[in-house]
């Protein structure tokens, strides 16, 4: 049950290659996102937003201000790894992250924040070649990583938290 409530859509496996039309689904997952984050907190009032969607997991608040937070990120990652030589990326320690201050605001602005940047980085991602899809950074634990494991990660990692809402609210019954 634990593991349900952590990773509602089941963990993520990295993959190594992916089709052009795999690739095209996953751009369109991460286009997707911040629609369906809107609309997972619909109407949530303070007192849901502060609930967290598993015990000792984080609020909802958290978790979407942690979205763009990971996703801007991920931008940053992969716009380095287009134009430097298989750069090493800087980690950043996430939960501590989700402690500071802007995580306890109102959420309207990481919404917002949110489909900015993923306008900017769906027209970045549709313009990359067959070529530039295999470019990597080098994480400091998971070693290489493509542009291609990146963008699959990163399209799951949506969906891992819009459904951490959405079935905190089909719990809860929360319409």
């Amino acid at each position: 049950m634990e593991e349900d409530l952590k990773y509602p859509i089941g963990k993520f496996h990295r993959v190594d290659k992916l089709s052009s039309a795999a690739r095209g689904e996953l751009i369109e997952t991460i286009a997707q996102v911040p629609a369906r984050m809107r609309e997972a907190v619909k109407g949530l009032g303070e007192a849901q937003l502060d609930t967290p969607y598993r015990p000792g997991g984080w609020s909802v608040r958290q978790v979407v201000h942690h979205v763009p937070d990971s996703h801007m990120n991920a931008v940053v990652r992969m716009k380095l790894a287009l134009t430097e030589n298989e750069p090493t990326i800087k980690t950043y320690e996430e939960a501590e992250w989700a402690k500071l201050a802007d995580t306890k605001a109102p959420i309207e602005p990481s919404l917002t924040l949110l489909e900015s940047l993923h306008a900017r980085w769906v027209l970045l991602l549709r313009s990359l070649g067959e070529n530039e899809w295999t470019r990597r950074f080098v994480h400091p634990a998971m070693g290489p990583v493509t542009l291609e494991q990146t963008l699959a990660l990163y399209a799951w990692h949506g969906r891992h938290h819009v459904a951490h809402v959405t079935k905190l609210r089909e719990r809860e019954g929360w319409k």
